[in-house]
Order: C-alpha cells, then sequence, then structure tokens
C-alpha cells in the first residue's frame, strides 16, 4: 500500500466519525419524539378499558413529541388529578 490510499482511508474514518456524530443528536430527538407519539395512542387505546382517555391536540402532541415518555408520564399525571 502506498502513503496516499492510507490517508484517503483515515481521512474517510474520519469524515465518517463526524457524520455520525452530526446525526446522532437529531436521530436521537426524532426517535424521542416518535415513541412520546405512539405512547400517547397506546395509552389513550388501553384507557378507553377503564374510562381514561386524554385528548390528543395540539398541544399534548408537542408534549409527547418534545418531552417523549417523561412527557406522556407528565399528561397521564396531569389527567388523573384534573
Amino acid at each position: 500500500m502506498d502513503l496516499e490510499m492510507i490517508f484517503y482511508g483515515l481521512v474517510g474514518l474520519v469524515l465518517l466519525y463526524l457524520t455520525i456524530k452530526l446525526l446522532k443528536w437529531p436521530l436521537k430527538i426524532l426517535l424521542n419524539g416518535v415513541i412520546g407519539i405512539v405512547l400517547l395512542y397506546v395509552a389513550n387505546y388501553l384507557g378507553t378499558y377503564v374510562g381514561f382517555y386524554i385528548g390528543i391536540n395540539a398541544v399534548t402532541a408537542l408534549i409527547a413529541g418534545f418531552l417523549g415518555v417523561p412527557g406522556v408520564i407528565f399528561l397521564v399525571v396531569f389527567k388523573m388529578f384534573l
């Protein structure tokens, strides 16, 4: 192997590492939001059996989307005390 190929390989590895680092944070936030929305629907589905329902509107969707699992827990606890 010549020195040029080793250099290109190292540059490629560094670029791959930086790309993964940059995409990790937005993907984590997106996954957290999707999990929150799915849990909100699951809580509503299971809650219908016991007469518990959280209205899905813009505010509850934003809370579940931005906060994820803690947001859904907050909505459930808030609804219980309301």
